[in-house]
């Protein structure tokens, strides 16, 4: 009988569970709301819920489930099993998730960032297939990334590592939600797109966002296509800062690839020919040939996808 696991993406939206075996394969999954607000015991119950749904399908219920590997964000002690604070959700503080899970599942689980986890399930399943190391970001709501070395996870000291979003590129610009200013993610995320846009709007720029109700940076990508100047300004300081990031990312680490997922990365190539660009433009200690940067492969299934991967390699 072949072996799976399960994978758990614990989200500040949805929660997701998937049965996976070791060639990535996805053998039944399900989803469900987060609805966050309820507290973390009923969230961690709807996870458990939606797991028996899983583990009682046709095509897993003949399977034998090993472990389970669960993506959450948020500080978090990996050995203990907690999340000490998970960002956009409500009373999440010191939540020992994996006694809860282990509890109800009676099976051993792995606790890991979801960052980490995805950069994991791209090496393992995705894009990172066949190389040794890379470095993954996600470029959304915020900006977080996770590091592949000699095929495993870099956690740094205290689960630190990855966290490429506060790379403080300006010192004096915009405040971030982590207390610093001139960061990446203050620079570069979704959420920093939009800002930027409505404060140049704010200024008394012109633009069709003005016609926009809540426009987000999908909107701003999109208009700078069809040459809206100031969403086109704003975009390309946006890529701009993201280069530079990625730029100190592969000065100190040299991976063989960069992979970018999230919301701002489905612009497609209006991303990633000047990032690449931007980025040739600016490393000199690397050789252009060996500037890898492609988007993230595993699409909305990454989380359940690198929980598994992170639960295949404990």
């Amino acid at each position: 009988m072949r072996m799976a696991v399960l994978g758990i993406d614990i989200g500040g939206t949805k929660l997701a569970v998937g049965a996976v075996n070791a060639d990535g394969e996805i053998l039944g999954m399900a989803e469900t709301p987060t609805r966050a607000a309820e507290g973390p015991e009923r969230v961690l119950d709807r996870v458990v819920g939606i797991a028996k749904d899983v583990l009682a399908m046709p095509g897993v219920s003949r399977r034998v489930i090993e472990r389970i590997g669960i993506a959450c964000s948020g500080p978090m002690d990996r050995e203990a099993g907690l999340v000490f604070k998970a960002p956009n959700m409500p009373g999440w503080i010191r939540v020992p998730v994996v006694k809860h899970i282990e509890d109800a599942l009676a099976l051993p689980a792995i606790l890991e960032n979801d960052a980490n986890a995805a950069a994991l399930g791209e090496f393992r399943y995705g894009v990172g297939k066949g190389v040794d190391s890379l470095v993954y970001l996600t470029v959304s709501t915020g900006i977080g990334g996770g590091i592949i070395l000699g095929g495993k996870i870099w956690h740094g000291v205290r689960c630190s590592a990855g966290e490429v979003g506060h790379i403080t590129l300006v010192p004096d610009g915009p405040s971030c939600g982590c207390g610093s200013r001139g960061c990446l993610e203050a620079l570069s995320s979704g959420t920093a797109i939009a800002r930027s846009a409505r404060e140049l709007l704010a200024a008394g720029g012109t633009s069709e966002l003005r016609d926009i109700p809540n426009f987000d940076a999908s909107d701003v990508a999109r208009l700078a296509q069809e040459g809206d100047a100031l969403a086109d300004r704003v975009w390309q300081a946006a890529v701009k800062h993201l280069s530079l990031g990625i730029v100190a990312i592969i000065t100190i680490l040299g991976p063989e690839l960069i992979v970018i997922g999230g919301g701002v990365s489905r612009a497609g190539d209006f991303l990633f020919e000047p990032l690449r660009q931007e980025v040739r433009r600016h490393v000199k200690v690397v050789p252009e040939e060996s500037l890898r940067i492609l988007p993230a492969a595993l699409g909305r299934n990454v989380g359940i996808l690198g929980a598994a991967a992170v639960a295949f390699s404990s």
